[in-house]
């Protein structure tokens, strides 16, 4: 398992919910392999691995809501205590050690999260899915071999829009940023709208300014909203990171409109890969792949003001994980 002990705290993104259906499925998390079920009470999270002779209990099944392993069929309810051994003797009893590592999950906002110190925090609150006046579409799973930092501080760079993204979320001709602050109020940190021209920002074809509200949630979750003040539509895009390994990260996110967009989710998620795609490249050849926290390594503009709260925030929390 990957040591960063803010992390191990947190509450990290495993998969989607929709991933988990009546088999068991694999993932790896901070270096760790997860199996990942759902029985009637839920979604459970054990380590991978049969305490007998180090089985994939993922490769198992899901029967009498526990975890079968698929080696010789060890069942462990989703406490993870081992409660049939078919191999003992009638009246023999279960030996004490015979446990799965089992950790804490909530299936939350369309995904499941993991804590795997066991003491975690209240997750983030997203409210654009605690009620019916948004319309949400999952996104991703989308990996890259980049480390979740430069990922997360990509989303927030409001500089690039017009140069990576160009003829989709900026122009040529519109590529300066004006001065914006950084707020501060409580737990949240987030910025003030900042004016981004867009050539088509809501599907009508007509070129306008738009206002985006970026914000930090936790360490490798992030969000942005987009306004039209014209109409009053709100777009928010929040993105998070699974952490695979040292070299691998995985982005997932969710698209939230209260505005009716005449897409389907299809083309919504098309045109979300498609953005992605553009930066995919940049991020996985960035040098360092350690996000620097000393503000001296990298040259910083004011437009960057977004980016240096986010490093920031990562050195007084103490990430280790892709920072330097």
């Amino acid at each position: 398992m990957l040591q960063d002990k803010v992390l191990l705290e947190d509450w990290l993104v495993a998969c989607r919910s929709n991933d988990v259906k009546e088999k068991p499925i694999q993932i790896t998390l901070m270096g760790e392999r997860l199996a990942i079920f759902r029985n009637s009470k839920g979604v459970h999270v054990f380590k991978d691995l049969c305490i007998h002779r180090g089985a994939a209990l993922s490769l198992g099944e899901v029967k009498n809501d526990c975890l079968v392993c698929p080696y010789h069929a060890w069942e462990y309810n989703d406490s993870g205590a081992c409660i049939t051994i078919p191999q003992l003797p009638e009246g023999k009893a279960i030996p004490k050690k015979a446990k799965a590592t089992s950790y804490s999950c909530i299936e939350k906002y369309g995904f499941i999260w993991v804590n795997f110190a066991g003491n975690a925090p209240e997750l983030f609150n997203y409210p654009q899915m605690d009620g019916t006046d948004y319309h949400n579409v999952i996104w991703g799973p989308q990996e890259v071999v980049a480390k979740p930092p430069r990922i997360i501080e990509n989303f927030l760079d409001v500089g690039h829009l017009a140069i990576v993204h160009e003829g989709s979320l900026g122009t040529e001709s519109h590529r300066d940023i004006q001065d914006y602050n950084v707020n501060h109020e409580g737990n949240r940190i987030f910025s003030d709208e900042i004016a981004i021209f867009q050539p088509d920002p809501d599907g009508s074809g007509i070129p306008k300014y738009v206002y985006y509200t970026y914000e930090i949630h936790r360490p490798f979750t992030v969000s942005f909203t987009k306004k039209d003040r014209e109409n009053n539509k709100l777009m928010t895009i929040l993105l998070t990171v699974r952490p695979v390994d040292n070299e691998t990260s995985v982005a997932y996110g969710i698209l939230s409109f209260n505005y009716a967009t005449g897409l389907s989710d299809e083309s919504i998620i098309k045109f979300q890969d498609d953005i992605f795609a553009q930066d995919k490249p940049i991020v996985e050849n960035q040098k360092p792949e350690e996000l620097p926290l000393d503000l001296q390594v990298e040259l910083s503009l004011v437009c960057d003001r977004m980016s240096i709260a986010y490093r920031q925030y990562l050195k007084k929390l103490g990430v280790v994980l892709g920072t330097a």
